[in-house]
């Protein structure tokens, strides 16, 4: 997808990752703190930036333009990234998600146990010379309750290790069924449930709309009085004001925080809190998860210089297979397939486009999650002022006013037998014109077989210059066509006709070079001239 030539390093990522992108040829740029003008330019230089938590990719960063095309976070969260801003620009922004996994659950795990124990407090206390032990009494784990909000790798991690301590798991996710998590011994529950029930919660999930302030004075109110929270996630998850007052009444019987809404936090009351332990963003800092996370994103970036499949896509998940060999030329085929569309299709009344993607035969159908990305892309070449890739392609056609289906049929054959058992068809209508076009890339090559019913049987390789002609089946316009493309000291390299219909018959004249006709030929219609 992208030429990765030059690497921009910054948030003292670790040195192992500049070491596997030169070790692949990819020229490597490490620096430290940036002005916003510093990174505005440095952006504009390089191919792919990797980036922990601290540098804030942000719409006016990406505003310079240049060669950018790819973001890596060296970690998890992409918060510090304006994700929407690198899609509309066509670059793709890749994470971590497994690299700080352990680091984090243990970090977790250590929080909780440091809350029922009072840790921190009481090593405070002894170091400033007060042996009090009945101020810091505590309570086992043992028989109480986590609430674990978020099960994926790390909710999933922490569930294992504080099970250990004989802790009872329960837990919401929204996206994993209740049997498979009864697999992991954690007892899935709504969130209304989840509260009442829980000692403990702590939170595993992204900062997002929906999770912004997600425990507040409304869950407070119906948790158990001394419900302790951990949150070693993402600052905002928890409302931080609705945490302070709960832990001055009493409702919260302590926090352990090592994420913040404002970080480093200038208002430092929730951190002096006696009842909270925080840390400064410490839970995927290990020596072990910053290599493992600098190791992951440079391969993934080697992978993408050379063409591999691709892992830890946020923006464009639908590009995890498409650099698969295999798959370029289907790519290539919808593109093209696209990009005639949108040509054959006249301007009406209304600029919206419908376009619907069936896809025949078993190999056809798993390429589902990205060929109706690829017709995007060619239908709309040249229709918008961003560059268009399969990163961008449904964002920039959603506001184009396109709509896009994609159905697959892998047990059925389609209309046209000459396009093989494996197949695409687009079917494009804007207003009242609609065109259908099957074709293949079983040969290598984008090859189409039918259009609007009428079929080449030997089909029709799509490459360099070529006209399109539509004819009624009485008529026999190649002499015309060859003779006026001659007059205008066209290169013609080919003239094929799709087998007659009843309707219509489509000519197709190849150029070496885009020719402008000065007339119409009788007896034929000129429907689109495309440079593929």
């Amino acid at each position: 997808m992208a030429n990765i030539e030059k690497v921009l390093l910054l948030d003292a990522v670790d040195p192992k990752c500049g070491e596997v992108l030169q070790e692949a040829g990819i020229a490597v740029t490490t620096r430290g703190k940036l002005t916003k003008e510093q990174l505005i330019h440095e952006l504009t230089e390089h191919d792919a930036v990797v980036v922990r938590s601290a540098t804030r990719i942000t719409e006016e960063a990406l505003a310079g333009g240049g060669r950018l095309r790819v973001i890596g976070r060296a970690g998890t969260g992409v918060d510090n990234i304006d994700v929407k801003a690198a899609t509309r620009k066509g670059v793709l922004v890749m994470n971590t998600p497994g690299g700080n996994t352990l680091s984090a659950a243990e970090h977790t795990c250590a929080m909780v146990c440091a809350l029922s124990r009072f840790l921190p407090q009481a090593c405070a206390a002894l170091k400033e010379g007060r042996w009090d032990r009945k101020t810091y009494l505590g309570s086992e784990l043992h028989g109480k309750t986590l609430a674990i909000v978020g099960l994926g790798r790390i909710g999933r991690e922490v569930a294992k290790r504080m099970q250990a301590f004989g802790m009872t798991t329960i837990g919401y996710d929204p996206m994993i069924p209740a049997d498979v998590t009864a697999g992991w011994g954690v007892e899935s529950l709504s969130l209304e449930a989840l509260w009442p029930r829980a000692d403990y919660i702590t939170v595993h999930t992204p900062l997002l709309p929906h999770t912004k302030n997600l425990i507040g004075e409304k869950v407070f109110s119906v948790c158990k009085p001394g419900v302790r929270v951990v949150n070693v996630a993402r600052g905002g998850i928890v409302d931080e004001a609705a945490l302070l007052k709960a832990l001055d009444s009493g409702v919260c019987g302590g926090a352990a925080l090592d994420v913040f809404v404002e970080e480093p936090p200038t208002d430092l009351t929730l951190c002096k809190h006696p009842k909270v332990i925080c840390t400064p963003h410490l839970g995927a800092n290990t020596v072990e998860a910053q290599r493992r996370v600098a190791l992951e994103i440079a391969q993934q970036i080697v992978d993408m210089s050379k063409g591999r499949p691709l892992t830890g896509i946020v923006n464009a998940p639908a590009l995890t297979n498409a650099s698969s060999e295999v798959f370029k030329p289907w790519i290539e085929m919808a593109q093209a397939l696209g990009y005639l569309a949108n040509h054959l299709s006249k301007p009406a009344d209304t600029p919206a486009l419908t376009i619907t993607l069936d896809l025949y035969g078993s190999e056809a159908s798993k390429m589902d999650a990205f060929l109706g990305s690829a017709v995007l892309v060619g239908l709309l070449k040249g229709m918008t002022q961003n560059g268009i890739n399969l990163v961008n392609a449904p964002l920039l056609a959603q506001e184009q006013g396109v709509t896009l289906s994609v159905k697959s049929h892998p047990g059925d054959l389609p209309s046209v037998a000459a396009a093989g058992p494996d197949a695409l068809q687009v079917k494009v209508t804007r207003g009242l014109n609609t065109h259908v076009l099957i074709g293949n890339a079983a040969s290598g090559q984008a090859t189409l077989y039918g259009l609007d019913g009428c079929v080449w049987d030997s089909g029709l390789t799509l490459g360099r210059n070529m006209l399109f002609f539509s004819a009624l089946p009485t008529a026999s316009p190649l002499a015309a066509i060859a003779t006026q493309l001659l007059a205008e000291r066209a290169a013609v390299t080919s003239l094929l006709s799709s087998a007659p219909t009843k309707k219509e018959v489509w000519h197709v004249a190849r150029t070496e070079e885009a020719v402008a006709l000065p007339c119409g030929i009788p007896g034929t219609r000129l429907m689109a001239q495309v440079t593929f």
